[in-house]
């Protein structure tokens, strides 16, 4: 457990960092048990932050949060713990929890370059609620210090790591080597799970990688699901920044748009919670401070 924040704290920063996570709160309980109603605490991928009562209950809540956020099931599970044997935890009370996964941000962006343009892109999108990959071979390219939202990925191999990197991830090509640039569009033509593919470019790139993505087999509607050039035709320029900041235009439209077709599931209603208090009733239940 990481102490050096409290879960408000924690929360703030995750929303910060675009950084997915489950706040678990003690809604109910009954009997001896760690802590009162209204306890909370965060997990991450990583991390937990602040505390619900410590041994086998937190390690069986933080173990079941993770694989919340290993599935992308961003909504909320009430769930029931008995405080006895099969928990290694002798109090003999009951605690109802409610773990509410957040997706942290608006979405997952990988880039595939550290050349001027991305530098650029940096300074925008590193102060959007989104989890950035930053990915290039060359360790001296990267900047002593990124946003707090990106995560360099310095790798001999990027191609070779784009499943693992770009999994329902909007993907932008930005290197300084055009055989580089083909190999990775033909990587992520391969995935069905990647969000949108943004190629940085003239037109007579463009036409040209179509070409050799035609004679590879490619089909014309998997061809134009790359975007080149990339950026906003409508934002002129050719600086480093003026192409970032066409890039960015078009990926916050992209962004909303397909935040816009995800569903939500939020809130928890009065009959859920009767629901769960039940579940932890033999006598009286406290609930958040105050007892049913």
């Amino acid at each position: 457990m990481q102490e050096r924040l409290t879960w408000i704290q924690a929360v703030a920063d995750c929303e910060r960092r675009g950084q997915p996570y489950v706040l678990v709160t003690v809604l109910g309980v009954t009997g001896s048990v760690p802590r009162e109603p209204a306890s909370k605490m965060v997990v991450t991928r990583e991390h937990s932050y602040d505390t619900i009562g410590g041994g086998h209950l937190e390690y069986r809540v933080i173990a079941r949060a993770r694989e919340r956020l290993a599935n992308h099931e961003y909504s909320y599970e009430l769930a029931h713990f008995p405080l006895g044997a099969s928990l290694g935890q002798c109090c003999g009370g009951s605690v109802a929890v409610l773990l509410e996964a957040q997706s942290g941000g608006d979405a997952r962006l990988v880039v595939f370059g550290a050349g001027h343009v991305s530098h650029a892109l940096m300074r925008i999108v590193g102060d959007l609620p989104w989890q950035i990959t930053w990915v290039d071979s060359r360790q001296e390219c990267f900047p002593d210090r990124t946003p707090d939202n990106t995560t360099v990925h310095c790798t001999d191999d990027p191609v070779g790591d784009v499943p693992e990197l770009c999994s329902n991830a909007h993907v932008l090509i930005l290197t300084h080597n055009h055989a580089l640039d083909y190999d990775l569009c033909q990587a992520l033509l391969k995935r069905d799970d990647v969000r949108t593919i943004g190629l940085i470019g003239s037109q007579t790139k463009a036409e040209r990688f179509r070409q050799r993505l035609a004679h590879r087999g490619y089909t014309e509607s998997d061809i134009d699901r790359i975007r080149c050039p990339v950026g906003r035709s409508d934002i002129p320029g050719k600086r480093p920044m003026e192409v970032a900041v066409s890039i960015s235009a078009e990926l916050l439209s992209l962004v909303a748009s397909d935040t816009a077709e995800k569903p939500s599931k939020r809130g928890l209603s009065w009959g859920a919670l009767k629901a769960l208090t039940k579940e932890v009733k033999p006598n009286e239940v406290e609930v958040a401070g105050q007892k049913t």
